[in-house]
């Protein structure tokens, strides 16, 4: 039987995770929510961006948004993100036509695509993730909808609900684009 070197393991760094992973589970139950549609929210929180996720009986879409908070005297200041989770979301309406670059995780490369500026949406149930670093803490919270985004919000509402419907926006590619220099 081979032996481990145990002292290689980074013991503080496994129990600050193990006690964030229990954290995770307590706030699962404390919303009663089903664990699988808290996975958007969890990527989201871990990898950053947009995600959803779809099972035989549930559709789940996290969006996130940044909002920075400055102060001009002190020169400092944080990003707080705010992660909206939709569990079975249900699209009302949306609004105007943005072009936009944008590139999927099952692609190689950024697309030029279509979306609205404005979508209003619903669903079963929300939940509203605000990640504050500058407290070192997330909170939770159940939200009533319905909800409107606009901007990069509305184009993240737009991509995930295409992954739930099952479908993929297909575009231009960037090397489609010229070049032109100016002077």
């Amino acid at each position: 039987m081979e032996s481990t070197d145990y002292t290689q393991l980074d013991y503080d760094k496994l129990k600050k995770q193990l006690s964030f992973n229990f954290a995770e589970n307590k706030a699962i139950k404390d919303l009663q929510i089903k664990p699988d549609a808290f996975i958007p929210v969890l990527f989201s929180l871990k990898f950053g961006g947009d995600w959803s996720f779809k099972t035989s009986e549930l559709e789940a879409m996290a969006v996130k948004e940044k909002i920075t908070r400055y102060n001009e005297i002190e020169e400092e200041g944080y990003t707080l993100e705010r992660v909206t989770l939709f569990v079975n979301p249900i699209l009302i309406s949306t609004e105007g036509k943005v072009l936009r670059l944008e590139k999927c995780g099952t692609k190689n490369e950024r697309e030029l695509v279509e979306r609205p500026f404005r979508v209003q949406l619903d669903a079963e149930d929300i939940i509203l993730a605000g990640l504050n670093p500058a407290a070192m803490e997330i909170h939770l919270e159940r939200i009533k909808g319905p909800l409107t985004f606009e901007g990069s919000a509305a184009y993240g509402v737009s991509h995930e609900m295409e992954h739930l419907a099952g479908g993929e926006h297909t575009g231009k590619f960037i090397w489609e684009f010229k070049y032109r220099v100016q002077g």
